[in-house]
């Protein structure tokens, strides 16, 4: 009698566990939805003409609803993980595409503060088999955590090989800042639910200490570690998070740069290290007397307008996206080109060959200009209202950035039922729905707004290019797809083909 007392407490117990955390994912979507709607509404605001107050006003506004939605997602996740039901959804990473995208993400709130962010990828870290959306989610929250505690200086995202055999190899995510460090003692405490190097944090900076206990969870999950210590090139925190996972097979990011050498000049040790891995990973070497010279606007000396241009060989400026006006007014002054910071490798090695003249040309033809970052390019889908439904908060912030760079007027949804309940509400040019969603998922959700005769074009974001995966979307009445990680040209593409109704049509399952 007395072990079967002991079984029914002990399933008593999980049931109210299972409640609580089944009320906490409720009261998370719930919460979600208005909050959404409040970030939307502040988003389209900030559009319209606002004096400065009134803009102070209006981004302080943004800011804490953007603090809220943050502690709503953590929570999120957090609950998922505790009832155990996260799932890993493994493919084929292009590690450059996801460093690079979680530093461009975090780079207009680190530039606001005055902060530098980049990134690098070293040669022996081969692109690996991984889940890209919770291994990006480790790497987004250790950087904006960076990037939160961090006043001046910079943070830094890098990629190494540390052993590991040649189809397994153990790769190191190390991200580096030169904020006020973590103390011995609270090293441990700080991947700890609701954990703090000091009790005053959770109000100076918000959040309520969920972020880093998330990453240490998801790196237990992918039989990986994750850890802080020193930096070890001066003051701040060097967080690192470890795990072997399956290399893939065949992948070369290729040498462009072999046989050049560039120059790099900037005030910055992040950005100077960064550059020069960026080089080296090309298969180039950094001297100083080189032919073309990397020049950060940073560099210029103090009371002027630009950056002096290199006294012996070709310049290319180094601006962050706020400065992208002084790219006609560098031009004239005789520099070859510009690069946007954080740095992207392959745009370096196209520009540095660009100055160099080595580029691959036609007899007869001029050298073609390279083409201008996206990141300065004006937008080319102003007033395209669309609805974005993804649950993953990372996710979601990715696509969403990518298609307001755009031009997108952008409402999201965390779910098939947020989705479905969004249509009746509004009208939308286009629709990017996540295939698998909890509850109901991307092609019921489809299936629903189809059989209210909404014709509005269904774009489904799926893991796999998988001909089984186009097939189910296509039954369930979606347009075409998107495989994820968004790519920013297959997205313009897309956008392209399904806001032009003239030629619109559906694609074949192949």
């Amino acid at each position: 009698m007395a072990r079967q007392g002991i079984e029914t407490a002990g399933a008593a117990d999980q049931a109210q566990t299972s409640q609580e955390q089944q009320f906490l994912r409720l009261m998370s979507h719930e919460m979600r939805t208005p909050l959404n709607g409040v970030i939307g509404m502040l988003g389209l605001l900030q559009r319209t003409r606002l004096d400065g107050a009134q803009r102070a006003y209006l981004e302080s506004a943004r800011s804490s609803a953007e603090h809220l939605l943050g502690l709503v997602n953590d929570l999120l996740d957090y609950a998922r993980l505790e009832a155990g039901k996260l799932e890993f959804d493994a493919a084929p990473v292009d590690l450059e595409s996801l460093v690079r995208g979680v530093a461009e993400l975090l780079s207009p709130r680190a530039h606001e503060k005055g902060l530098e962010i980049v990134w690098s990828v070293a040669p022996d870290a081969v692109d690996i088999v991984a889940d890209e959306g919770r291994l990006r989610q480790v790497l987004f929250n250790l950087a904006g955590n960076a990037v939160k505690f961090t006043e001046s200086g910079g943070v830094s995202i890098t990629v190494e090989r540390v052993n590991g055999a040649a189809s397994r190899p153990k790769l190191a995510f190390i991200i580096d800042d030169t904020g006020p460090g973590v103390p011995v003692e609270a090293r441990k405490r700080i991947f700890e639910e609701f954990g703090h190097v000091d009790a005053s944090d959770a109000s100076r900076f918000g959040g309520a200490g969920l972020g880093l206990a998330v990453v240490a969870k998801l790196a237990t999950a992918m039989k990986g570690s994750v850890s802080v210590g020193d930096r070890p090139a001066g003051p701040g925190a060097r967080f690192r998070f470890e795990a072997a996972f399956p290399a893939v097979k065949g992948a070369d990011r290729g040498q462009p740069l072999a046989g050049h050498a560039v120059a790099v000049v900037t005030p910055d040790p992040f950005v100077q290290a960064a550059a020069a891995a960026q080089i080296a990973a090309s298969g180039g070497k950094v001297a100083p007397d080189a032919a073309v010279v990397l020049m950060d606007h940073a560099a210029r000396a103090a009371g002027c307008g630009l950056a002096a241009r290199p006294a012996h060989g070709r310049g290319i400026i180094l601006l962050k996206p706020s400065e992208r006006d002084l790219i006609a007014r560098y031009k004239g002054a005789g520099f070859h080109g510009y690069l946007i910071k954080p740095l992207r490798r392959a745009s370096l090695a196209e520009r540095v060959l660009a100055a160099a003249g080595a580029m691959t040309l036609k007899p007869g033809l001029p050298p073609p200009p390279p083409a201008d970052d996206d990141r300065v390019a004006l937008t080319r889908f102003s007033g395209t209202r669309v609805l974005l439904v993804e649950d993953n908060p990372v996710g979601s912030l990715l696509a969403a950035t990518l298609l307001r760079r755009e031009g997108c007027a952008v409402e999201t949804a965390a779910s098939g039922y947020e989705a479905v309940d969004a249509m009746k509400r509004a009208r939308y040019d286009l629709v990017f729905m996540d295939m698998r969603m909890p509850g109901m998922d991307g092609p019921s959700a489809a299936r629903a707004i189809r059989a209210a005769g909404d014709q509005t074009p269904i774009i489904a974001l799926t893991a796999h290019a998988f001909a089984e995966d186009r097939r189910t979307c296509l039954e369930a009445g979606m347009d075409d797809h998107l495989v994820k990680p968004l790519e920013l040209e297959t997205l313009r593409t897309s956008l392209a083909r399904w806001t032009n109704r003239a030629e619109r049509a559906k694609v074949a399952a192949g």
